[in-house]
């Protein structure tokens, strides 16, 4: 390790030299209050920026340690420091003057949500910040004096206001964790409490628009019926009052644009812990809830079908189903096996994004339709054995059929934004409109777990195949793009990207068929939990720009890669 005063002469000595001279600088120096480290130099300065990252000690850092034991406590933390840091940087980026990206200074940027990132990571030893800078150039030509600014002035000033326990305020450091533990405690509750999810009294669902997270200003705070108001108590806030969603089917109706689907939002965003503020912050799901809807387009790769699907007209077996491009009815139906094969234990369908034909049949339909000539089971009728068989509960938003009143046990009607339970009366209502009786095939769950198998291409590290992040929604791994645009519960770009890495890393070390999906994952997610989200970065440095996905978004991922 060279000492801060070495990278000083050796700035001095490239200055004016041509752009790729930076590349001399990589490797660590000790600043006295922390080790910077130059990890990766940029070609040019119009390329992507240098990752450069910043590590204090833990005794120098001074964090109580009981902020940085539990993982929710930890992460939380990381969240904390991360957007204080973005924000210093904020004031210097680009004040160092240059060609192209010249004087860039960035780091992630923090939706609402609180996820564990790699551009801030808390180990036993040390306080790691990453982030990127655009090391400066007139034209291609070494300016070294501007990077001197960034890397002597601008960047000490923004470390040592952020990762010193002592310069930051500690109540506000204190309110983040103890919001984490009260977090943590309400999903501890639900099982106890027999829930599926809990939306706390107060609380701002509405957003600001269609594509913002900001929450709506001036609209009206949920407040719970009685009969499904449930309270739970707090480690800090004390006693919190809220709306218990039970275990089971749990129907959600009401008039358009009386808040059904805005109920739904808040409930899959819940997988996540929010910041104070967002108003969702005691909005807390199952962490397995997974968000099905119909996929026209999708691959489905030997799926087990058969408990929706079967006696197909052209003979295909849907007990190992395979398709290019699925219908609405095939991909929903996938999406529900494979769901249940990566562990959810809550489905969030909203009937406006589901196939019709998939969910319901009237009885007229049935009646024009014999059920020999009809080869789908519909939902309606497997929704009750996926719960007392396969152990799933589901929240159900619907509007156009009545058919749902039947089989719910709880139905919620959104009023004006408001939730009011009319389970008791809709029941009275259904005694006097009965179902006929469905001649419904028997309810099997698969039997075998699928082979985690494709086809290998690259079997050196420079035959690798190379990842290309476009958007939250799509990137590219070599030529085949895979879309996860329907995958609604990635709420990050981050997460995006260490999907990508992570399938890259499957396909090339279990991707012979020898191991289940469930074990590939498995065996990805305790790789992470022994050496972190950037495992895969190699030994050269851990990328930043990371964000952890959950397991159900793992298997989503691998489910519609098409290689």
């Amino acid at each position: 390790m060279k000492s801060s005063q070495e990278l000083r002469t050796a700035l001095t000595a490239l200055h004016r030299k041509s752009y790729p001279a930076y590349k001399s600088l990589q490797g660590m120096y000790n600043f006295g209050s922390y080790i910077l480290s130059i990890d990766h130099v940029q070609g040019d300065p119009f390329a992507s920026p240098s990752s450069v990252s910043a590590r204090i000690s833990r005794e120098k850092a001074g964090f109580p340690e009981e902020y940085c034991q539990d993982p929710h406590c930890r992460i939380a933390l990381q969240d904390h420091l991360l957007r204080l840091f973005g924000r210093q940087i904020a004031q210097y980026t680009f004040k160092a003057k240059g060609s192209g990206k010249s004087g860039l200074i960035h780091v992630s940027a923090c939706g609402p949500e609180i996820l564990e990132r790699t551009a801030c990571e808390i180990s036993p030893k040390d306080v790691t910040v990453r982030f990127h800078v655009g090391f400066p150039a007139n034209g291609r030509t070494i300016n070294a004096y501007e990077l001197e600014k960034i890397l002597f002035d601008y960047l000490p000033k923004c470390i040592e206001a952020v990762f010193y326990y002592k310069r930051l305020n500690a109540a506000a450091v204190e309110k983040v964790i103890h919001l984490a533990e009260d977090q943590q405690a309400l999903r501890q509750a639900l099982p106890v409490k027999n829930l599926v999810a809990f939306v706390a009294d107060g609380a701002i669902l509405p957003r600001l628009s269609g594509v913002s997270s900001q929450p709506l200003k001036d609209c009206i705070p949920f407040s719970s019926p009685k009969t499904l108001r449930v309270t739970i108590e707090l480690p800090h806030k004390g006693a919190l009052t809220g709306m218990g969603v039970p275990r089971g089917i749990t129907l959600i109706v009401g008039g358009g644009y009386h808040g059904k689907s805005t109920l739904l939002s808040a409930l899959e965003a819940g997988v996540y812990n929010h910041i104070a503020g967002d108003g969702r912050e005691y909005v807390i799901t199952d962490d397995t809830a997974l968000k099905l809807r119909a996929e026209d387009g999708r691959c489905i790769k030997n799926v087990d079908i058969s408990m929706f699907i079967n006696d197909l007209p052209n003979k295909k077996d849907t007990h190992r189903f395979s398709t290019l491009d699925a219908s609405g009815s095939t991909s929903q139906a996938a999406n529900i096996v494979e769901g249940l094969e990566a562990g959810s234990q809550v489905f969030l369908i909203d009937e406006d994004t589901s196939a019709t034909n998939f969910m319901v049949r009237d009885d007229f339909m049935q009646e024009i339709i014999r059920r020999d000539k009809e080869p789908i089971t519909p939902f309606l009728e497997r929704a009750r054995d996926l719960y007392t068989q396969a152990g799933c509960s589901t929240v159900l938003v619907a509007g156009s059929s009545g058919a749902f009143f039947h089989i719910a046990d709880t139905i919620v009607q959104m009023d004006c934004y408001r939730p009011v339970d009319i389970t008791a009366k809709v029941k009275a209502a259904c005694q006097a409109h009965p179902l006929p009786t469905p001649h419904t095939p028997p309810f099997a769950l698969p039997g075998q777990k699928r082979p985690f198998q494709c086809a290998r291409k690259g079997k050196s590290k420079e035959e690798r195949l190379k990842v290309k992040i476009h958007d939250k929604d799509t990137f590219l791994l070599g030529r085949e793009a895979v879309e996860l645009r329907y995958v609604e519960q990635l709420v990050d770009k981050e997460q995006t990207t260490a999907l990508a890495y992570l399938l890259r890393y499957a396909k090339e070390h279990a991707s012979d068929g020898r191991k289940t999906y469930p074990e590939v994952v498995d065996g990805l997610l305790q790789t992470i939990e022994k050496q972190g989200l950037g495992f895969f970065g190699g030994a050269a440095y851990v990328p930043s720009g990371l964000a952890m996905p959950r397991p159900l978004e793992i298997f989503a991922c691998f489910n519609r890669y098409r290689g």
